[in-house]
């Protein structure tokens, strides 16, 4: 899965890059389609703010963190992606189970009425 981190008003530097690569690896495992992540982490007022974004089955899914602490930010972000992506996954799996099929006519009081009943 590629990764691809920016920065706005912080350093991506070398340990925070490791970090980020440990600790969506396990989204990697458990979405094996999903090709790549956006990572914008920016810190304003005083406050580390995390935004991911990605494609995930033709459909965009988006998550974001924030904390006054960079990491926890990561954290919250990760935990609400895989959120994201869970539920995106059970949409897939429902719509591959057969609905069932309605056996009564939707008119059924119409033609109840119609009938002599004595």
């Amino acid at each position: 899965m590629k990764i691809q981190l920016s920065g706005h008003h912080v350093e991506v530097t070398a340990a925070v890059r490791s970090h980020i690569e440990e600790k969506f690896s396990k989204i990697a495992k458990h979405f094996p389609s999903l090709l790549g992540l956006d990572i914008i982490i920016a810190k304003e007022h005083g406050v580390h703010q995390v935004d991911i974004r990605t494609n995930y089955e033709g459909v965009a899914v988006a998550a974001s963190g924030k904390n006054e602490v960079m990491y926890p930010a990561i954290a919250e972000a990760g935990k609400k992606l895989e959120a994201a992506l869970k539920h995106r996954k059970g949409q897939l799996k429902a719509d591959l189970h057969e609905k069932p099929e309605v056996t009564t006519p939707e008119i059924a009081h119409e033609i109840i009425q119609e009938m002599e009943l004595r």
